[in-house]
């Protein structure tokens, strides 16, 4: 297991470039099934959970090639269904939660798929329904085998239909589209999710043949086709990173230029920091935060305590709660963090109060921050991290902390963050990477 040890307390500077978006990439990434010509697709992050994907459709039987830094070509023209059903892939994509992405694609070009129950975050529940409703509605038959944890799902015949989605589930409504892309007939997705990262994949699809309309909107529908080809395609800048790196100036008090964020997708995301206190400014595509001694939490139009909740997009995205509860640490003022799809996500504030955040723990889902406004600096302590947003959250947390912390079971930050001991380094951050 390998651990950060951290010094922190030093004030940060320079630029730093957020990397291609994981989420929008494990999506993409299992497009390439839907067809047997060569797809190119760049900007692609290195980090564990896309890398263990990629390498599971190269055991599927995927030509994987990587062309340049960040660059890679898929061709599925020779996909091994039987290995779907081996022990080596129950293994490695039970180890991964974003391999429940190929079961759309896979139901579409070859009318079944097999799955067994994904890993990922231990953030609390993240079921399964809508992906398995969605796919019952267009036509597909699920066998759940309850004593392997292992789903069996035929889908001989898919045909397009009305659905009105249970939730706005981002890699639902992923899945769902792809399964839908080739159903004979017209699929019509209502409170379909429509973040960035579907707005990408449709985007792509199209470009590969398919016929989608709403794109970027709760209401999209699907014209089925038979055919797909080859396409080019470049993930946006990652909008977690670009979050995390918003809060990392502040929480250090440092001077950062964030390169090329695509800024008119990041929604609501600078807004919320802003409500924190924190000055953001516009320069081109890029962010600049400038050097923030003291930042205060706003209160709302009547005086009452300024709410962080996260919800469906254009909400404020979920993946950056634990980023804003660790911000507002350091704010002047009180602010309520309401995180309200994981039950689990924000039990990481135990350590928060170990390094001397004023936090109440209200109940799984809502946590009052009283601001200590940098006159009580966090001190440094070891810790473990417990998933990839609480882990960054507490990352930052550590770097504006006075003294040493150690992070054990960075392999959970290595899930979702490119190099980042070595591109904080670059920042002047005292990190380094220990066995």
């Amino acid at each position: 297991m390998g651990s950060f040890e951290i010094i922190g307390g030093k004030q940060l500077h320079g630029e730093i470039i957020p990397q291609g978006a994981k989420n929008e990439a494990l999506q993409v990434i299992c497009a390439v099934l839907l067809t047997d010509e060569k797809v190119v697709i760049s900007n692609i992050p290195d980090i564990r959970d896309v890398n263990k994907l990629i390498e599971l459709l190269g055991e599927m039987g995927v030509k994987v090639e990587k062309t340049a830094k960040e660059q890679y070509t898929f061709q599925a023209d020779c996909v091994n269904l039987g290995y779907l059903k081996s022990d080596d892939f129950k293994k490695k994509a039970g180890s991964l939660r974003g391999s429940v992405m190929i079961v759309g694609p896979l139901l579409a070009r070859y009318g079944k798929a097999y799955l067994p129950q994904p890993g990922g975050d231990k953030i609390g529940r993240r079921r399964l329904d809508t992906h398995f409703i969605g796919f019952e509605k267009l036509g597909a038959k699920i066998n759940n085998d309850h004593n392997h944890s292992f789903f069996e799902i035929d889908a001989a015949h898919l045909e397009g239909c009305y659905m009105l989605l249970d939730e706005a589930s981002v890699t639902g409504t992923a899945n769902i589209v792809m399964a839908a892309v080739k159903a004979k007939g017209t699929t019509t997705i209502f409170n379909a999710a429509c973040e960035p990262y579907l707005f990408q994949l449709c985007t792509m699809l199209n470009s590969m043949g398919a016929k989608i309309t709403g794109v970027g909107s709760n209401l999209l529908k699907i014209e089925g086709v038979k055919e797909f080809h080859g396409c080019n395609h470049t993930l946006l800048p990652d909008m977690i990173e670009v979050g995390s790196f918003i809060g990392l100036a502040a929480m250090t008090k440092s001077e950062l230029t964030i390169k090329n964020v695509d800024f008119h997708h990041l929604g609501i995301i600078p807004e919320v920091f802003q409500r924190l206190g924190i000055k953001i400014e516009k320069v081109g595509n890029d962010i600049l935060i400038p050097q923030n001694d003291h930042y205060e939490v706003e209160r709302f139009m009547d005086g009452s305590i300024m709410t962080i909740a996260d919800a469906p997009w254009p909400g404020f995205t979920p993946d950056l709660i634990s980023i804003a509860l660790v911000v507002a640490t350091q704010a002047k003022g009180s602010v309520l963090i309401h995180q309200k799809m994981f039950e689990s996500r924000l039990f990481f504030v135990d350590k928060l109060i170990d390094m001397g955040a004023q936090i109440i723990l209200c109940d799984p889902h809502r946590a009052t921050v009283i601001g200590l406004d940098h006159q009580y600096p966090l001190r440094g302590i070891e810790m473990i991290s417990p998933d990839i947003r609480a882990g960054v959250a507490l990352l930052i947390a550590a770097l504006s902390a006075n003294g040493k912390s150690v992070i054990h079971n960075i392999e959970q930050i290595d899930r979702g963050y490119q190099n980042i001991d070595e591109r904080l380094s670059l920042l002047g951050a005292d990190i380094k990477r220990i066995s």
